[in-house]
């Protein structure tokens, strides 16, 4: 058996008991926020129960550090659907203690991709085409700024309506304690 096979028929099973009817909510956010925190797995579900928040509060995006890495990507994208399309009014971008994206240096992740099959040519092309692969998968190296920055980034997009406030926050992944970066209200 494989995991997908065993999601699967963990599914089944969900659908024919009826389980789902307990999550069913709306499209748009009840608390009008989204969130944005690490995809780490010890935030899954304590990013929004540290906060007193239940399905259907927020929209929830999880990336590699809750990192805006590039103004017109994805993550910036679904804040901006959020915003205009899904009614959120407020932004929030978590980050958290002991981030494995902050201590992530990009040598031995490149090291890996080539134990995995990614070729020289393929880094050389990356490298040509001015994509800088090293830069690129760097981590941070203070959790504060690196939350600081991507508020910044959010706040201060041309696309970003100036009157939604994008706060800033850390959690701690042991305890839950969140920690206020960045007060959207004041800035």
């Amino acid at each position: 058996m494989s995991l997908l096979h065993d999601l699967l028929e963990f599914n089944e099973q969900f659908v024919n008991s009826k389980e789902y009817e307990k999550y069913v909510t709306t499209k748009s956010p009840d608390k009008k926020l989204v969130l944005i925190s690490c995809m780490d797995t010890r935030l899954t579900e304590l990013s929004t129960k540290a906060l007193g928040l239940k399905n259907g509060d927020i929209k929830h995006i999880q990336n590699a550090g809750a990192v805006i890495s590039h103004p017109y990507g994805s993550t910036m994208r679904s804040i901006l659907v959020a915003v205009y399309m899904l009614g959120a009014d407020e932004v929030m971008v978590m980050g958290h203690h002991d981030c494995g994206f902050g201590a992530l240096k990009p040598e031995p992740m490149i090291d890996n991709m080539k134990q995995r099959g990614i070729t020289e040519e393929t880094f050389e092309t990356l490298e040509h085409s001015d994509i800088d692969i090293t830069n690129w998968l760097k981590g941070f190296d203070s959790v504060e700024e690196s939350i600081t920055e991507s508020v910044g980034k959010i706040k201060h997009h041309p696309l970003m309506v100036a009157d939604v406030p994008v706060h800033g926050t850390v959690i701690n992944p042991e305890n839950g304690k969140v920690d206020l970066v960045v007060n959207g209200y004041k800035s």
